[in-house]
């Protein structure tokens, strides 16, 4: 009996020892929390190094807004003239760089989707034939820039002969009228050359009936008069062959024509010939895919780009009559062949020249 109640002690003594209370619990609880995180933890939160990353960007680039704010209101307090000419180019510089976001996306939809050029949509189509444009000129200023130097040259070129070098993005609104107009009045110049060739060709013709009609029609342009619709698809057999189709122009007339498209003159027959029907080609295309749009669907500035394209001096005139003339030339275009392109090419000159308000 003894010895069991000293057995029955020690078990009650070592139980109550293996059993610690609550707060011995508790206790190491939290040194085995402490040692399994290395210490306590702060009360402060510490954030990850990606969110201090992206905290320094964002403080960074808060700081740059507020410094180029603060430029840009001295550049125009203190420099004027100079500030425009730099608000121009950023800006410039900006749509230059979307222009081309979306050159690439409608190219690379070309080439994934297998889409030909004419099977695009009009403003896809007008897009890429700018752009086209647009880049040709500024490669034109990457080949003289790379020079040692010779860049702060081409920056002094830039400002003095802005219309020359410069795209229309870079261009000021008062520049783009003036520059319009200049462009207008350099093409216009080769019209009467172009008319009095026309006149010349008229023994030519071996159709009596077709005789007649070009008379009539060179008449009523000399008088002033703006021609209708009829009085120029009557002559679409003339412009087929000779002697006025295509492949039948001489170089002096193609070199008037290059003029009155806003195209260098300054190349062989050969080049000059094909230059012609490929820009006209595109040109007919074009009224294809804006046909199918409707002209209703244009804004006013497309409409205005659309007209100053085919000849005529869109700046000064109202959005209606641009419209109206627009409406006439689509008829025209979609009314030709392919072999009558000739005609289309001919018809900036016919259908622009006496059109109201263009004879300033």
């Amino acid at each position: 009996m003894a010895l069991s109640r000293v057995c029955w002690s020690r078990t009650a003594l070592w139980g109550s020892a293996a059993t610690p209370g609550p707060y011995v619990t508790r206790r190491l609880q939290l040194v085995r929390s402490g040692l399994d995180w290395g210490g306590p933890r702060s009360s402060k939160l510490h954030l990850s190094p990606k969110a201090d990353v992206k905290s320094l960007i964002s403080y960074v680039v808060t700081k740059t807004k507020v410094i180029n704010g603060k430029y840009h209101r001295f550049l125009g307090r203190n420099f004027p003239r100079f500030y425009v000419l730099y608000t121009t180019f950023m800006k410039g510089l900006q749509m230059l760089w979307a222009d081309a976001k979306k050159a690439r996306r409608i190219k690379a939809n070309m080439w994934n989707h297998n889409i030909k050029f004419h099977q695009l949509s009009y403003r896809e189509m007008e897009h890429l034939r700018q752009f086209r444009r647009d880049i040709t000129k500024c490669f034109f200023l990457g080949i003289v820039s790379i020079p040692p130097f010779a860049n702060y040259l081409v920056f002094l070129l830039m400002y003095l002969f802005p219309r020359q070098l410069l795209i229309k993005h870079f261009w000021t609104p008062k520049q783009q009228t003036d520059f319009l107009d200049i462009y207008h009045t350099l093409r216009k110049q080769s019209h009467p050359e172009i008319l009095c060739y026309l006149e010349k060709i008229i023994p030519l013709i071996s159709d009596v009936g077709l005789q007649w009609h070009m008379t009539e029609l060179c008449t009523k342009i000399q008088r002033g008069t703006h021609p209708a619709i009829h009085d120029i698809l009557a002559l679409r057999e003339c412009f087929s062959n000779h002697p006025l189709g295509m492949n039948q122009l001489p170089g002096f007339q193609m070199k008037a024509l290059s003029r009155a498209m806003l195209l260098t003159p300054y190349l062989p027959s050969l080049l000059l010939r094909h230059r012609l029907k490929a820009h006209t080609t595109v040109i007919h295309q074009l009224d294809k895919a804006l046909a199918k749009l409707g002209i209703a669907q244009l804004t006013a500035q497309e409409v205005k780009s659309a007209c100053y394209l085919r000849g005529l001096n869109s700046t000064h005139i109202a959005e209606e009559r641009c419209r109206t003339w627009l409406g006439e030339w689509l008829q025209i275009s979609c009314s030709l062949k392919e072999a009558e392109l000739s005609l289309l090419l001919h018809n900036v000159v016919l259908l622009s020249t006496n059109y109201i308000g263009t004879r300033r």
